[in-house]
């Protein structure tokens, strides 16, 4: 497939998100990149005087040039640092190669990445020229599938599990569910570690306790953390990482990589601190629920 096309009319000066019917996030375009529909979602790139290049999904931001670092290192290291020694990860999601840079910055065998959309890793390797390299590397295993049926049955056994998934809605829908989370449990290591995305604390709180409820029955350790996201809706961001041997806040057992532009062990230690709203009853704002 080639990503090539005709340049884009320049009429349209601003791509809108909108976060509820009267609030959202906009950028004014300085170039229209590219805009296709795959058979999955609708794909543009734009170019952002602040936010460089940044790739939407169905309208939707993914990640931009300036602030892609706060989610991706979020979502990769604090599984990374405390694993005893991960060789064999798996990214489901993230074909645009983000969160598999970040953990290839550790001296792993494999790791495998399910996109369900290869379109999405093309464009990536085309309009984010500094992703291409972890897309190619020899490490990297890429393989186009949805993630549910990817570990539907599978027999290999992995030590880290990276949930990158879009939203709850569309293809994604069953990455957020109880089953799905049943057959990732299955493909860990002993010792093995899960990571995934959970959304916003300002507008996803009610899916953040549905999946606390349920996965605390499939996992010992369900540890819920975040992190500032410029981009994402509310900016601040929510994880959870989950296990049955190994607790964020006791197993940290090295050094995150050199280089890294957000993450270290202080904010590590620093990111399991939760909100008074989701640990305590007391004054909880509208659509909040507790964690514990």
């Amino acid at each position: 497939m080639t990503t090539k096309q005709k340049p884009l009319k320049q009429d349209l000066r601003e791509v809108r998100e909108y976060h509820t019917p009267s609030f959202g996030l906009f950028f004014k375009t300085k170039k229209f990149l590219y805009s296709q529909t795959s058979p999955y979602q609708k794909i543009e790139v734009i170019e952002n005087e602040d936010y460089g290049r940044v790739l939407l999904l169905d309208g939707l931001v993914q990640t931009t040039e300036r602030d892609e670092f706060f989610y991706h290192e979020m979502l990769a290291h604090p599984a990374c640092v405390s694993h005893p020694a991960p060789q064999n990860l798996l990214i489901i999601g993230g074909g645009d190669g983000g969160a598999l840079k970040e953990v290839l910055r550790y001296p792993v065998k494999q790791v495998s990445l399910v996109e369900i959309d290869a379109q999405v890793i093309e464009v990536s390797k085309e309009f984010f020229p500094w992703l291409r390299p972890s897309l190619e590397d020899k490490r990297t295993k890429l393989v186009v599938a949805d993630g549910n049926e990817f570990i539907q049955n599978r027999e290999e056994k992995f030590d880290v599990i990276l949930i990158d998934s879009s939203d709850p809605v569309g293809p994604s829908t069953c990455l957020h569910q109880s089953d799905f989370y049943k057959k990732v449990r299955r493909c860990l290591n002993p010792k093995g570690v899960v990571a995934a995305q959970a959304g916003s604390l300002l507008y996803h709180l009610e899916h953040i306790r549905e999946k606390n409820d349920f996965l605390k029955k499939i996992f010992k350790v369900v540890r819920f953390y975040m992190s500032p996201v410029p981009t994402y809706p509310g900016g601040n961001w929510c994880y959870v990482f989950l296990s049955d041997e190994i607790d964020p806040l006791v197993s940290i057992v090295r050094k995150p990589p050199s280089g890294l532009k957000y993450y270290n062990l202080d904010i590590h230690r620093a990111a399991f601190a939760l909100p008074n709203f989701l640990l305590v009853i007391g004054d909880v704002p509208p659509g909040a629920t507790l964690l514990r």
